[in-house]
C-alpha cells in the first residue's frame, strides 16, 4: 500500500515550493497525496486556518508536508484565528514536540554567507528545538496597560527532547556531542532544563559528550565558530531564533529544511523559510529548502537513505552548476531549479 502524505501548501510562496517538493517525491516513491488549504488560504475559503477535515486526514497520514503561512494582506481582529495558529494547532494535536533543523555549509554558496569562508567551511550541525512548550504555548494575556506570556516546562518534556538530541548525536555520521542551550543564569525553567539534560546524559548516554551553553553565548558561537557544534538542543523560543540565525551559515533561509516528530507515527516536514508574500507568484522562490525537507521525509520517515542522499546530491549539483534563484545570487526560476534537481535524479 502506498504511503499517504497530506500536503498543506499554505500561503505566499508556499504552494510554489511545495509543488517542487511533491514533484521530487513523486519521482522517487509511489506516494498517495491529499491536499488541503492551510493558513490564510484556509481562512479565506473555510473560515479557519486548519479545517477539521484536514486535521483528521493528517492524523491518518504517514506524513504531513506543509508550506509557510501568512500573507501581507491578511489581517485579523483580536480573538480571530491567525494564519499561524493553524500550524500551532497541528503541532499540538499531532504532539510534534521535536523539531529537527539540519544546517550545513554548501561549498558552492560560501561566497554568499556574510561569514568568513574559513569559519563556515565544513560546518554541519543539527538544531533540535522543543516545539510544544515554553512561551509559545503557555498562558498569555493582555490588558490595556500590560501583557504577559508564561514559560513552563516539565521534566517529562525536557527528557523527551533531550533523548532525541542524544540519539541524533549517537547516530552514524555525527560526532557524539550535544550542546544544550539555555539561560540558566536567569530563568528557573532553564535551571530545570539544565539539570534534567545533565541527568539524561549521565544515565542514558554516557558516551555522548555534553556541554551547556547560555543562549547569548550560543548565538555568538553560531556565527563565530559554527564548526564547534554537532547537535544543539534547546527550548522553543531559543530554537526558533537560533535556527534562523544559522541561515547565515548556508547563505539563505531558503536552503534550510526541517522535520517535526512526536511519539506517534505521523511527522511534519516543511522548509524553515516564511511565506515571502513580496515575491509570491513571481516564480523565483527558492525550492531547495522544501526539496531538502522532502529528503528528510524519505530518510527519517521511510528509511530511504539512498533516495534521500540522491536528492541532496542533486541539489548540490544544481548549485555547483550555478542554477540558483535570486536569493542565492542567481537568475534561475523556481521551475528551472526544480527541473535541474529532477534531472540530477535521472
Amino acid at each position: 500500500m502506498a504511503q499517504k502524505i497530506v500536503v498543506l501548501p499554505g500561503d505566499g510562496i508556499g504552494p510554489e515550493v511545495t509543488a517542487s517538493a511533491v514533484e521530487v517525491m513523486k519521482r522517487l516513491a509511489p506516494f498517495e497525496f491529499a491536499e488541503f488549504p492551510f493558513g490564510a488560504a484556509a481562512i479565506a475559503c473555510c473560515g479557519v486556518p486548519l479545517t477539521t477535515e484536514a486535521l483528521a486526514e493528517c492524523r491518518l497520514a504517514d506524513a504531513v508536508f506543509a508550506g509557510a503561512v501568512g500573507t501581507a494582506t491578511h489581517q485579523t481582529a483580536p480573538g480571530e484565528p491567525t494564519a499561524g495558529s493553524g500550524l500551532l494547532r497541528l503541532r499540538t494535536e499531532l504532539q510534534l514536540y521535536a523539531n529537527i533543523r539540519p544546517v550545513r555549509a554548501w561549498p558552492a554558496l560560501q561566497g554568499l554567507t556574510p561569514l568568513r569562508a574559513e569559519l563556515v567551511a565544513g560546518a554541519d550541525l543539527v538544531i533540535v528545538r522543543q516545539l510544544t512548550g515554553g512561551l509559545y504555548s503557555g498562558a498569555a494575556g493582555r490588558s490595556a496597560t500590560a501583557a504577559y506570556d508564561t514559560c513552563t516546562y516539565t521534566v517529562a518534556e525536557v527528557n523527551s527532547i533531550a533523548r532525541v538530541a542524544f540519539g541524533l548525536a549517537s547516530a552514524a555520521g555525527r560526532r557524539g556531542r550535544v550542546t544544550s542551550v539555555d539561560k540558566a543564569n536567569v530563568l528557573e525553567t532553564s535551571r530545570l532544563w539544565r539539570d534534567t539534560v545533565s541527568m539524561m546524559g549521565q544515565q542514558e548516554f554516557p558516551d555522548v559528550e555534553l556541554e551547556h551553553m547560555l543562549v547569548d553565548s550560543a548565538a555568538l558561537a553560531l556565527v563565530s565558530d559554527p564548526r564547534h557544534f554537532d547537535v544543539l538542543v534547546t527550548e522553543n523560543m531559543f530554537g526558533d531564533i537560533l535556527s534562523d540565525e544559522a541561515a547565515a551559515i548556508t547563505g539563505s533561509l531558503g536552503m534550510l529544511p526541517s522535520a517535526s516528530f512526536g511519539d506517534g507515527s505521523c511527522a511534519l516536514f516543511e522548509p524553515v523559510h516564511g511565506s515571502a508574500p513580496d515575491i509570491a507568484g513571481a516564480g523565483i522562490a527558492n525550492p531547495c529548502g522544501a526539496i531538502l525537507s522532502a529528503a528528510l521525509l524519505l530518510r527519517r520517515l521511510l528509511g530511504r537513505d539512498r533516495e534521500a542522499e540522491a536528492v541532496e546530491i542533486a541539489v548540490e549539483g544544481a548549485l555547483n552548476r550555478g542554477i540558483r534563484t535570486p536569493d542565492l545570487g542567481g537568475t534561475a526560476t523556481t521551475a528551472e531549479v526544480t527541473r535541474a534537481v529532477l534531472n540530477g535524479l535521472d
